[in-house]
This record gives structure tokens, sequence and C-alpha cells, in this order.
């Protein structure tokens, strides 16, 4: 593809380490492959974002990955000699510098401000999607960008090769194995069971493990190495990324992070995926295998109103039954209750729930994907 006359400018300022960088990271990936934009990504805490893609050198003010031009986003940089990029994007709640701002408004061609809102399901996005806000002070005009679950809104993230290539490797059992093997974990497939547990750490964990540790199927669960693996490892502490740790009918292995094509695979080739923040909870749902997403916390428990909102369009078309026991499960997930009972339920849903799965997919699918219609927003605003 040739490269676009346009560029943009992405700014991240990573939060709670992975969401933030890895929405990013990867809309800029697929603006580059895809659309042929020159992208440059301004991102502040480049250590987190190696976690993500070994690639980057925390050392470097710059270098380039993917085709995007990466810069260490720091409050020493010279603003007043920076030309911004056609499309500027502050992305989840960043906040561009002022002196940037600036530069903006002093632009021969005043360049497009997309403020690239969180995920929500929350009907309220669909009236604010687009919307265009004037700055107060600056000749300039910020469009608010809701990525979302309805033609009303940006959609997800999703490349256009990922569906079909995740289809492909959901039926090629070579395939698997030598994802298995290239991860560290060959005896993958000898299991009844494989769960993939990226979680913020959870008070009653232990009540979910017993769960698995007794039940009539052999389980492998997987877990990312971050704070959840911490706290599993002080429970056991010859659980390490070398050695795995049987209890029961549950096996535990503990994962580095690995490239986010590889996390797709991941989340394809388990059973059942615990999921934490917003990339991955999108991923996911491409993935369509059962899920459970433990969503951002917030203070007074505000988040059950996002989650809420999600559960109440993901379950729209489910039976009774199967509605209660996935939203029963949800909540006590994300209110650290003991979860034997919930469990229980949930997993008696769980084949009908694999195909409502792939039947919301397929309407997720229908939106379109955000990076195009990202594109296709920013073309009838943009002036060259």
């Amino acid at each position: 593809m040739a490269t676009s006359p346009i560029h943009y400018d992405i700014f991240c300022a990573v939060v709670d380490n992975f969401g933030d960088i890895g929405i990013c990271w990867r809309l800029s990936r697929q603006l580059v492959a895809e659309h042929g934009i020159r992208v440059k990504l301004w991102v502040d805490d480049l250590a987190s974002f190696q976690r993500l893609c070994n690639e980057v050198d925390p050392m470097l003010a710059t270098q380039r990955i993917a085709g995007v031009d990466i810069a260490l986003w720091h409050s020493a940089i010279p603003w007043s000699t920076i030309t911004p990029g056609n499309v500027v994007i502050e992305a989840l709640a960043c906040t561009i510098p002022q002196a940037f701002q600036v530069q903006m408004a002093k632009a021969s061609r005043t360049p497009v401000w997309i403020n690239l809102e969180y995920l929500s399901a929350e009907a309220w996005i669909e009236g604010c999607h687009g919307v265009a806000s004037p700055h107060p002070q600056l000749p300039l005009t910020k469009y608010f960008f809701f990525p979302g679950f309805t033609e009303q809104s940006g959609a997800l993230l999703r490349e256009q090769a990922l569906l079909p290539r995740l289809k492909a490797f959901q039926h090629d059992k070579p395939a698997q194995q030598q994802f298995w093997q290239r991860i560290g974990l060959p005896q993958a497939l000898d299991f009844q069971r494989r769960i993939s547990l990226f979680a913020y750490s959870h008070a009653q964990l232990a009540s979910l493990f017993a769960c698995w540790e007794q039940a009539s199927t052999t389980t492998l669960c997987i877990i990312p190495l971050g704070d959840l693996a911490k706290q599993v490892q002080q429970r056991y502490p010859e659980l390490t990324e070398h050695s795995v740790v049987q209890e029961g009918q549950l096996t535990l292995a503990l994962l580095p992070f690995v490239p986010q094509p590889d996390y797709d695979l991941l989340l394809s080739a388990c059973d059942i995926n615990f999921v934490r923040g917003e990339d991955s909870i999108i991923r996911a749902q491409w993935a369509a295998k059962p899920f459970v997403w433990q969503i951002y916390r917030q203070a007074e428990q505000a988040h059950l109103v996002k989650l809420d909102a999600f559960l109440a369009r993901y379950t729209a078309d489910w039976d009774e039954e199967q509605q209660h026991s996935m939203i029963n499960f949800h909540h006590a997930w994300n209110t650290e209750q003991s979860l034997t009972a919930f469990w229980q339920r949930f997993e008696h849903n769980l084949p009908e729930v694999t195909e409502k799965n792939l039947l919301w997919r397929n309407k997720l699918e229908s939106h379109g994907d955000l990076a195009s219609n990202l594109v296709r927003f920013v073309e009838k605003k943009i002036i060259i």
C-alpha cells in the first residue's frame, strides 16, 4: 500500500500498565498496515510498552517498529519545534500538552482533533459519538469518538485478517500444538479444558480454584504474569515460569507476556477466557469463546454501571436462566464474592454460551472496525 500524505499523532498515557497502550499499539499498527497512514505514537511509559512488544527499547527517545514511529512523551519535549500531524488523537482520557495544542492552532491547516474515548456499552455514548467540542480559547475543535457495540458507535478494533486467521486456527490442531509448544506449554492439548486467567488480584480466587480442583474434567489454567500471578505464587511458591502446580484436577501454569498476535491465538486456543480492562475484552469477543470480564475498578463500584450496560446488550436475546447465570457470575467476579455457587450455574450453560458468542461476533463484525470507521470519519473533516 502506498504511503498516505496523512499523518496521525496518537498520544497515549499508560494508566494501568497494559490496556491503554494495548489499544493504541493495535490501532497504530492497523492504520499503517491497512490504511497506509503515517503514525507517530507518543507514549509516556516505554517500559510497560516493552512488555507487550519486546522490540521496544525503553532507552530510546524515538524508534520505528512495524512502520510506526514511536516517541517517548515526556515533560521536557520542546513542543514549539514539533509540527502536528493532519490528525491528532488523544487516546483514553489522556491530555495533550497545552504547548502542543498551541502548535495545532498555529498550523496552516488545522489538524482534526479526535478524543478517542474508553469503550462503553452505555446508551448515552450514541448521542455523543462524533460530537464536536470547540476549544474555549484556541481556534480548535475536538471530536469525540466512542468505541462501542452498536452501529451508532465507532465499533471495535479488528484487523481485516483477524477473523479468518482465528477461524482457520480453531480448526487446525497441528497449528494449535505448534502454538502451545512455542509459548512453552506443549502439554496443553492433553487437558480436557484450557482456561486463560488474565485478571486483577481477587480475594476469592481460592473458591474458584476449588471448583476446578474438584471438577470431573482436567483443567489447565494459564495465568499471564502480573498482579494475579504474584497472588497465586504466594499460595503456591513452587509455581514458576518454568514449572507447573497440580492440585486435584487443576494444573496451574504461568505465562510471560506474549506479543499481541499470540495473545489473540491464546484466547482462540482456550475454552474459557477471563479478561480484564479494555483491550483483552475486545479480543475475547473476536475469539468467540466463553469469557468473563473483570472491568477496571472504580471507586464506590461505579464500574458496575458500565459492566451492567455491556451485559444487558450482550445477553439481550438469551433466555432468562442463561442471562441470570452470566450476569450473576460477572457480578460475583467483579465484587469479589465467593464464586462456588455462581460458577456451577455458569459452567452448566457453557455449551449454549459458545453458540451465542458466535452469533454475537457476527453482529459485532457487521458494524465494521474502529480503525476503518475512524479513517472515514476523519476524511470528512480533514483539509489537506
